[in-house]
């Protein structure tokens, strides 16, 4: 008898093939990670990614290297500005002139990853500057929890923890940190797929749209799009642990949500200072209403990162 026919969520199933890794429930991958690509131009960061992410239902949830912004890859972590050195990808942003191309994009490295016996992944990471000096070491974890085949969705669970490696304070910053309004980006990002633009967006405080929450704080954010090429819709829904942070959230140019680390004023650490985040991110068949996201939440069907 199959988890499916016992009526039981079918267990998430990981497996490592070279630089890949890939998580399967039932049928469908539902998460693939890529922990190198030396085919991605220099300029647009080379760094770990999540991509494909897919409902469970098999539609898949992410962009990767759009047109519009080719460093955009699924899901990772990045930041526009760390000690000199750009680990967004593409051009920077400079006070008065603009977005330029300065060569100063880094790489994020991976040393090691492995699979755990409870499905998590975990990476060990280096953050390498542009002048090839190592800036951060990050450990990166990862896993599927909580499949919930009645309720059609299942929960990322995404943790970092950076260190500063050199003498000094090490600064994150934003393009409005640099100068630019409404365009706090940095750190855990989210690119959704094309057909998502324009999709609605909901948060915990009870603002709605992309313009409205642009820069606010809320403890979750959800983004609802619908697909090309299949019928439906998908709903993310995203819980940063600890205080509400400052969203940015894109909907119109282009489908993207990040619970940023610097919106509007730098993060420093000091040197060997530790930065630890985790992350939740309910991935959703169908369009979710707020008070079925309410529910969902308040239940604990999506628990505090602790891995």
């Amino acid at each position: 008898m199959t988890a499916s026919d016992s009526g039981l969520p079918a267990a998430p199933v990981v497996s490592a093939n070279g630089d890949e890794v890939s998580v399967r429930v039932g049928a469908v991958e539902v998460l693939r990670a890529r922990f190198a690509d030396e085919a991605i131009p220099a300029r647009e960061c080379r760094a770990p990614y999540l991509h494909p992410i897919r409902t469970l239902a098999g539609g898949v949830v992410t962009g990767h290297r759009p047109y519009d912004h080719r460093w955009h890859k699924g899901l990772t972590m990045a930041v526009p500005y760390v000690a000199g050195s750009n680990f967004w990808g593409g051009p920077s942003y400079v006070d008065g002139r603009g977005y330029v191309d300065l060569g100063d994009v880094g790489r994020i490295a991976t040393n090691s990853f492995e699979v755990l016996p409870d499905g998590t992944v975990a990476a060990e990471l280096a953050w390498i500057g542009a002048d090839g000096a190592p800036v951060l070491a990050e450990r990166r974890t990862f896993a599927v929890r909580s499949v919930d085949p009645e309720a059609g969705c299942w929960t990322l669970e995404f943790r970092s923890e950076l260190r500063t490696l050199g003498a000094g304070p090490v600064a994150f910053k934003s393009p409005t940190v640099l100068g630019r309004d409404r365009a706090g980006y940095c750190g855990f990002f989210w690119r959704g797929p094309r057909s998502f633009t324009g999709g609605r967006v909901l948060a915990a405080n009870g603002l709605e749209g992309a313009e409205a929450l642009m820069g606010e704080r809320a403890r979750w954010l959800a983004y609802i799009g619908e697909f090309d090429e299949r019928d439906g819709f998908a709903t993310l829904v995203f819980v940063p642990d600890g205080a509400a942070p400052e969203w940015f959230v894109r909907s119109e140019d282009y489908p993207g949500v990040n619970p940023s680390l610097a919106f509007r004023q730098p993060r420093v650490l000091a040197a060997g200072e530790r930065l630890a985040v985790g992350y939740r991110v309910v991935i959703a068949d169908g369009a979710w209403s707020r008070g079925r996201i309410g529910e969902l939440l308040d239940r604990g069907a999506t628990p505090p990162v602790t891995a």
